[in-house]
């Protein structure tokens, strides 16, 4: 890079005021939100564009990608990158990063906290008091996470702080992902269906996309049963949401505590009407804290890369060996 040039950053959808701030001291950036008219914005400053900065659930591949020769490297705020092309972006030789790590712990306190606001039905027992209704008598008796058998679907980082934080509770605990995980005690399941079997509460903790897309169906629901729990603070997509709806409509299940949907911020109507669910608007790293650590993260990679050290946190699709 010549040493008079200063690299162009193009933000879209960033929602916390600190990225931009600390990526100005040293870099030109550009908003997309900005723009009245996102082609004409585009078609002049896209040729000098060589890094992005995303918020979450952003749509990023090759359309964009074609607007932005010089682009090096998308930097992503969140865990999650399925909304972003990493097989355009490798076979052009631009870098993802994102922000692992550092929002485990807040998602996995999240979903804990779900699951027993889903069997103890917390919102309805708070919404029942403030309806005046507690003088008319007692909130119903609720299930429990008593002798309660535990599956989590995807046992990655977050899947893993959910089970340490439920072994606190002294409740059986299986998984199932790609292949088994020698340094864990928890039973393995080669198939969802089989971990779903064997178990009555189902966490849905793998990532999203093509591999993953309704995954959790009508036969898996059937398979957890009457007292079935399902709780999802990974991905909408992963569950069939028509399937989850016709599952707690006709009892099949018990309950779901959701976090994520499959075209958020639109949640099915059925959903709502439901009153055996617990639905969160995606919430999961919401914190100031961990928002705060995931803006740290996407700007480290940034600043890295320009100094030429490559990505402090690149996704495995996009690996870096230095230059």
């Amino acid at each position: 890079m010549p040493p008079d040039e200063t690299p162009e950053i193009l933000l879209i959808r960033q929602t916390r005021p600190d990225v931009a701030e600390r990526l100005s001291g040293r870099f030109r950036l550009h908003r997309m939100e900005e723009a009245p008219d996102r082609e004409a914005f585009l078609d002049a400053v896209g040729p000098r564009i060589r890094a992005l900065a995303v918020g979450a659930m952003c749509p990023i591949g090759a359309a964009l990608f074609d607007l932005l020769p010089r682009l090096e490297i998308v930097a992503s705020f969140g865990v999650g990158y399925d909304t972003i092309d990493v097989g355009e972006a490798r076979r052009r030789g631009i870098v993802v990063t994102h922000t692992p790590d550092v929002l485990s712990d807040e998602v996995a306190d999240l979903a804990v906290g779900l699951l027993l606001a889903t069997l103890r039905r917390i919102p309805q027992a708070d919404r029942y008091l403030r309806a005046g209704r507690w003088r008319e008598g007692s909130f119903p008796l609720t299930t429990s996470l008593r002798e309660r058998r535990v599956g989590i679907l995807g046992l990655g980082r977050i899947g893993r702080a959910i089970a340490q934080r439920l072994e606190g509770f002294g409740v059986a605990i299986a998984y199932h992902g790609r292949t088994p995980q020698a340094d864990v005690a928890y039973a393995y399941h080669d198939s969802l269906l089989g971990l779903a079997r064997a178990v009555d509460v189902l966490v849905v903790a793998a990532p999203g996309g093509p591999g993953t897309n309704g995954i959790v169906d009508a036969a898996v629901l059937a398979a957890l049963g009457r007292e079935g729990i399902v709780v999802n603070i990974a991905r909408g997509s992963v569950i069939d949401e028509a399937a989850l709806v016709a599952a707690l409509t006709a009892g099949t299940i018990h309950g779901a505590g959701l976090d994520v949907f499959a075209n958020e911020p639109h949640v099915p109507q059925d959903l709502i009407d439901l009153d055996q669910t617990v639905l969160l608007p995606h919430v999961g790293s919401g914190s100031h804290y961990t928002r705060a650590a995931m803006a740290r993260v996407l700007g480290d990679n940034l600043l890295s890369w320009f100094d030429g050290k490559g990505p402090v946190t690149p996704v495995p699709e996009t690996p870096w060996s230095g230059r």
